[in-house]
């Protein structure tokens, strides 16, 4: 079965259900610490032998850019000077709406949070407390949202995920701020697209969030658990891996350290925008997962001028301080 990282899958290990995958041939080797660490226990216990990851970054009609003489965006001022630009010519920037609630938070917002907060190191901190979440860079994190609203499709309250993503397809928006795994929609696109890393403030490193979303593990009560052992013995070799990464769909990229060949030109670019960056988790999942509900409520209140970005800041901390 299939295992959720960190917190929700924790919980289903500590509930008896998930079995103790620590001593699978290859699960300890095979794989990073950064790559074993969201399915594992604080004793170090694994529970899952790590599967896939996705990615977030910013897809993009190259034929409009190529029509109107633009360019991949260097820095956030480039990126919103870009949409503007866009905008003046009548195009719509930006595909995604808010109807969904989920989407505007796990693929806008967290996409490019460490951008202005940082990466692992510094996510601990918010973590641990020893950072505020309404500091100076969250607050610009969520003017950033702010200053995207005019972009949005109009009327972009009521704009679904499924929506947006045919906004894009049918070329109606320019860029989608999205996930990898909905790189197979466009598969037949009639236009040319491509993906970029969503670019951070001058002065300040871009930074990939990229998730380790699934994991494999098996029922503790299973009658058959030696053939649950060689199965994720198998998965956590680098063969093994290999060839269940050929079944999985375009966008979800194998964790395993062996070097991985994929067929998809797109996945390869997802993967090559990491080439030099730091990468991390979503900011919320290792340890404020509760955050998760309060914060995408937040991000929809400053989309819409019923919150400051100072007063979405707040909220978080105070909402934090209770998870600390």
């Amino acid at each position: 079965m299939y295992a959720r990282s960190y917190a929700p899958g924790q919980e289903l290990f500590n509930a008896g259900y998930f079995a103790d995958c620590s001593d699978i041939p290859g699960v300890k080797q095979n794989f990073s610490a950064a790559n074993l660490a969201p399915w594992q226990m604080p004793d170090g216990k694994m529970f899952a032998v790590p599967f896939a990851a996705v990615s977030h970054a910013a897809y993009y009609n190259k034929t409009i850019f190529a029509k109107e003489g633009l360019s991949v965006p260097q820095t956030w001022a480039d990126f919103l000077a870009l949409c503007e630009t866009l905008s003046a010519k009548g195009y719509t920037p930006l595909a995604n709406g808010v109807a969904d609630e989920w989407d505007i938070l796990e693929v806008f917002y967290l996409a490019f949070l460490p951008n202005y907060v940082g990466g692992g190191a510094e996510r601990v901190a918010y973590e641990s407390g020893a950072k505020k979440l309404n500091d100076a860079n969250f607050v610009a994190s969520f003017q950033a949202v702010a200053d995207t609203a005019k972009y949005l499709p109009k009327g972009f309250e009521s704009v679904t995920y499924n929506d947006s993503q045919a906004l894009f397809n049918t070329q109606q928006a320019v860029m989608f701020l999205d996930g990898s795994w909905t790189a197979g929609v466009y598969a037949d696109a009639p236009f040319e697209w491509g993906l970029f890393a969503i670019p951070a403030p001058a002065g300040r490193p871009t930074l990939i969030t990229f998730h380790p979303d699934m994991a494999i593990t098996y029922n503790k009560a299973t009658k058959y658990p030696q053939e649950c052992q060689d199965f994720l013995a198998w998965l956590a070799s680098p063969e093994g891996a290999a060839t269940a990464s050929k079944a999985l769909p375009v966008g979800f990229f194998p964790m395993i350290s062996a070097p991985i060949t994929l067929d998809d030109p797109h996945a390869n670019e997802f993967l090559a925008l990491n080439n030099g960056k730091e990468t991390d988790a979503r900011f919320v999942w290792p340890k404020f997962l509760d955050l998760y509900a309060p914060m995408n409520q937040a991000v929809i209140k400053v989309l819409k001028g019923e919150q400051t970005p100072q007063q979405a800041a707040n909220d978080m901390e105070a909402a934090a301080a209770t998870m600390r």
